[in-house]
């Protein structure tokens, strides 16, 4: 209300959308929220509808007629809506932003910001266009909100939306009615057998998480032939089914739903009594992200990870993917031969690629300097910083940078389901946020393994004290493990280190 940017981070249902719809019913001029789903989008504008004095709701995306998306922006124009839904894609529109830009919104609101970042857990390049957005838009004060962002997260969010001096809140990650476990297994099959045992036995509705569309689907008609109202929910699956599966968990007629991540941001419901996880995920945030999902209600709700180090793999697998230097290249070429800037789909015509996979390589591209995106979101080259095979070869290391990122937090993800400590205790410290005590909510807890480990004040080196390091720059030591501490640097992502080898050596110096 005071006119400064900000950045909140607050767990799942802790009322991150009265955020923004307070302040937007007090300020003059309409809001503008960005959110990633359509059906997301749908329910905010349905909720606020119907509230007495909320000044009026619509939203504008792909799944309107030319006639309904007309009449949105009309309302718009005409001052008769407060709340301005729209996607990230459709900001990329030139004739969106000025529609929008004449209206003078007063404030523009980033939904689930996490999504603007390459170390987020669901990157979506649309995203990185909204830096340029609101400055088209006349630079309205700007709310990002997200329920998980790690310390380079919010760095990233900050920097990529261009905030001004944000003020930065961060509600607290802890979710003390979760009891968090982990069931740890070699043999596939029983750890399997296991899953669906829990599912049956847990008090529902529930969610089952798994890491690909094939196991989400064999998982659902296993659980189904033991008599549960379960279905598969995927990204594989036509838009209406998937829509069916959300409408019938929220309405409480299915039992549990068994899903890949393309399941769960924005749901709001509040009684989901367990959490299950099939395989690791990607990353404590996504993990974070999709327990979250359970207990709303502040009732106690179950978040179990059934663990087999070999599926760490598959993890590996996908964080493994670099960036191809020839298609870089021919970006760069293509680009530098136009004589004027071009738009994204134009080019990926061109290249024989899909818009998604430009933005990825136009993102690289973007870091190292050599492609500008203007207020329109078209592309151009920038001269005199080098050829395209030089930018290439800049864009593969920082992608390389970041591969090495993904792989870290994948190996903080093994440390969560190995840890004999305070589970509690070790996804907090990920997120920058000191548990003092044992929780007594966790598995460990409950086996007397927690209060073994050694106490943090301990440490030689103070958490969340930044470091440098010789050859992987500055960092902030996140944790302590007796023998070994956690450090988050900037460039390489986590590491674990000996303490022996560290003092030996010299290695860390206060930064």
């Amino acid at each position: 209300m005071s006119g400064s940017d900000a950045l909140v981070v607050m767990p799942t249902g802790a009322g991150k959308s009265a955020v923004y719809q307070v302040p937007a019913v007090l300020l003059d001029g309409p809001t503008v929220v960005v959110s990633p789903l359509i059906a997301l989008q749908r329910d905010q504008v349905a909720a606020l509808v119907a509230r007495e004095g909320s000044g009026g709701a619509v939203h504008a995306n792909s799944s309107l007629s030319d006639k309904q998306l007309a009449e949105a922006f009309e309302r718009l124009q005409a001052g008769t809506v407060e709340f301005f839904f729209l996607a990230p894609e459709q900001l990329a529109k030139p004739e969106v932003l000025d529609a929008v830009a004449a209206a003078k919104p007063s404030l523009f609101v980033v939904d689930e910001a996490h999504c603007i970042s390459s170390w987020g857990h669901d990157f979506r390049p649309d995203y990185l266009r909204l830096g340029n957005a609101i400055e088209r838009l006349g630079r309205p004060r700007v709310l990002a909100l997200t329920a998980t962002a790690s310390p380079p997260v919010r760095d990233e969010i900050v920097q990529r939306l261009r905030l001004t001096d944000p003020v930065q809140i961060v509600h607290g990650f802890d979710r003390p009615n979760l009891r968090l476990t982990v069931e740890a297994f070699r043999d596939e099959d029983q750890k399997r057998e296991a899953v669906v045992l829990r599912a049956m036995g847990e008090q529902k509705p529930g969610i089952v998480y798994t890491a690909t569309r094939k196991s989400a689907e064999q998982l659902a008609a296993e659980l189904q032939d033991y008599g549960l109202n379960a279905a598969a929910y995927h990204a594989g699956l036509r838009a209406a089914d998937r829509e069916s599966v959300q409408d019938l968990f929220l309405a409480g007629s299915l039992e549990v739903v068994v899903a890949t991540t393309a399941f769960g941001m924005g749901i709001d419901k509040a009684d989901v009594r367990f959490v299950l996880h099939a395989e690791v995920a990607d990353s404590l945030d996504s993990y974070y992200q999709e327990i979250g999902r359970a207990g709303r209600d502040g009732d106690a709700a179950e978040a179990v990870l059934f663990y087999r180090p070999e599926d760490l793999g598959l993890r590996k697998f996908f964080a493994s993917s670099t960036p191809n230097p020839a298609a870089l290249q021919r970006v760069g070429v293509l680009l530098g031969h136009a004589h004027e800037p071009v738009a994204p789909a134009e080019l990926a015509d061109l290249m024989g690629i899909s818009t998604n996979r430009l933005a990825g390589l136009v993102n690289l591209l973007e870091q190292v300097g050599t492609v500008a995106v203007d207020g329109d979101g078209r592309l151009s080259a920038v001269d005199g910083l080098g050829t395209p095979r030089e930018a290439a070869a800049s864009a593969v290391e920082v992608g390389e940078a970041h591969r090495r990122v993904e792989r870290s937090r994948i190996e903080m993800m093994r440390g969560y389901a190995e840890t004999q400590g305070c589970r509690r205790q070790y996804l907090l410290a990920y997120f920058g946020e000191q548990y003092g005590t044992q929780c007594g909510n966790c598995d460990t807890c409950a086996a007397g393994t927690a209060s073994e480990q050694p106490d943090a004040a301990s440490s030689p080196y103070a958490l969340q004290s930044r470091v440098a390091h010789a050859s992987w720059g500055e960092g902030v030591v996140m944790r302590y493990e007796g023998d070994r501490i956690v450090v988050l640097f900037e460039d390489v992502g986590y590491r674990t280190l000996s303490l022996e080898t560290v003092q030996a050596r010299g290695l860390l110096m206060p930064a």
